[in-house]
């Protein structure tokens, strides 16, 4: 004879088998790969770690509640050091011998441009690269590029229209500090296309000044930009953290005047370390929300599992967008009924429509759009730390008057 408690039992188990994967960790034995290819080393490393960091927490979330259909998301990472002749043996690697079903996260335009050939041939998915270039946004989209953050033009256009219609700047007064490959050309062509917006016709009139990647090579770019008549009132910088941080520290040591601003790229925590001296007026544009603003689910899912993982370090823009794409990742593939091979993760996450992951934004995949999100949150160095800034605001950072 069957008890009533017994039957609550039977109920019960049968309540959390329906419910599924919930409770229990996914299988160890069952692994689905995904790779990575980013810098672990050289001066862009910590936009590989923190990206790295990040999907491995997201990865790590999905993963307790029994992963997906049971199979635990895997990535191997391999550094690149941020540079495209150690990024396309990786991406090959990756690829072939690992047999990855997608390769994501990996940190940079130029590495990007010598990993798509390979991605093409093997027809797999390189999604969410952390680059917001031209190149990965191809109209229609690129089959086998799915992006997740908005892109430099989105982000630049946003800093001009501010610089413009809030600062009452003239577009000639808004110069570029950039890097010299594709990362940093990309930002200049967007920027020179906000500016022709605001009725800039030729692109003489605009100071651009050039450093070399991978090296801190910025002091001729800051004679130019010092030796300019007149002198910009605004800077747009498009490079990474440690040149950057060299180009705004020399100039503070110039009392050189000016607003500087940054795109994402820049990997804002980094270079909020390793400015020295006196702070400059300094703006930053983000591509996903504060990693402290726990008023959104996303971000307090981010900030428990960091916990839970015994993380040190502190949450970032760039890990909280590492966990973004892997927290979109896992909802595409576990909604998705087909099996999983290569081309079906394309499908799964093209299936996704628009959807709310919880960033206060809702986001969009599908066929014929292959970029999520197209929001950009301004930030501005207050006390060594980035806090969200108002784009109205920016009238009372920028020089009194022209010199």
């Amino acid at each position: 004879m069957i008890t009533s408690q017994r039957v609550i039992s039977l109920m019960l188990a049968f309540f959390f088998c329906v419910l599924g994967q919930t409770s229990e960790a996914a299988d160890p034995n069952q692994k689905l790969l995904f790779g990575m290819s980013t810098a672990l080393s050289g001066p862009a490393a910590y936009l590989g770690q923190e990206m790295q960091r990040g999907v491995l927490a997201g990865f790590e979330h999905l993963n307790v509640r029994g992963g997906v259909r049971g199979q635990r998301l895997t990535l191997i990472t391999l550094d690149d050091g941020y540079e495209p002749g150690r990024a396309a043996p990786n991406i090959r690697r990756l690829l072939e011998k690992e047999e990855v079903l997608a390769v994501m996260g990996n940190v940079g335009t130029p590495t990007a441009i010598a990993s798509l050939p390979l991605i093409r041939d093997h027809q797999t998915l390189l999604f969410a690269q952390f680059s917001g270039a031209g190149v990965l946004r191809r109209d229609p989209p690129d089959k086998y590029v799915i992006n997740i953050r908005a892109s430099y033009t989105e982000e630049i256009t946003a800093m001009v229209d501010a610089l413009i219609n809030h600062g009452g700047l003239r577009p000639e007064q808004i110069a570029f500090f950039t890097q010299r490959d594709g990362y940093g050309d990309a930002g200049y062509v967007g920027g020179f296309s906000a500016l022709k917006k605001h009725g800039l016709r030729d692109d003489r009139n605009v100071l651009h000044v050039r450093y070399q990647r991978n090296t801190l090579t910025v002091e001729n770019a800051l004679a130019d930009i010092l030796l300019a008549k007149p002198q910009p009132r605004a800077i747009i910088m498009v490079g990474s953290y440690a040149p950057c941080a060299k180009f705004l520290t020399l100039a503070r040591q110039a009392n050189l005047d000016i607003l500087f601003l940054g795109v994402s790229f820049v990997g804002s925590g980094a270079l909020a370390k390793e400015l020295t001296g006196d702070p400059p007026n300094l703006l930053i544009t983000q591509v996903v929300p504060p990693p402290n603003d726990t008023s959104l689910p996303l971000v307090r899912d981010y900030l428990a599992d960091l916990s839970r993982n015994g993380e040190t370090a502190k949450p970032s823009h760039v890990s909280l967008e590492g966990y973004l794409a892997a927290r979109i990742l896992g909802r595409a593939l576990q909604n998705f009924p087909n099996e999983i091979i290569r081309k079906n993760v394309i499908k799964a996450l093209e299936s996704l429509g628009q959807f709310d992951i919880g960033i206060g934004h809702p986001l969009t995949l599908s066929p014929s759009s292959h970029q999520a999100s197209h929001e950009v949150w301004p930030t501005r160095l207050v006390n060594g730390r980035f806090e969200p800034f108002n784009w109205q605001d920016i009238i009372h950072l920028l020089p009194s008057k022209e010199r």
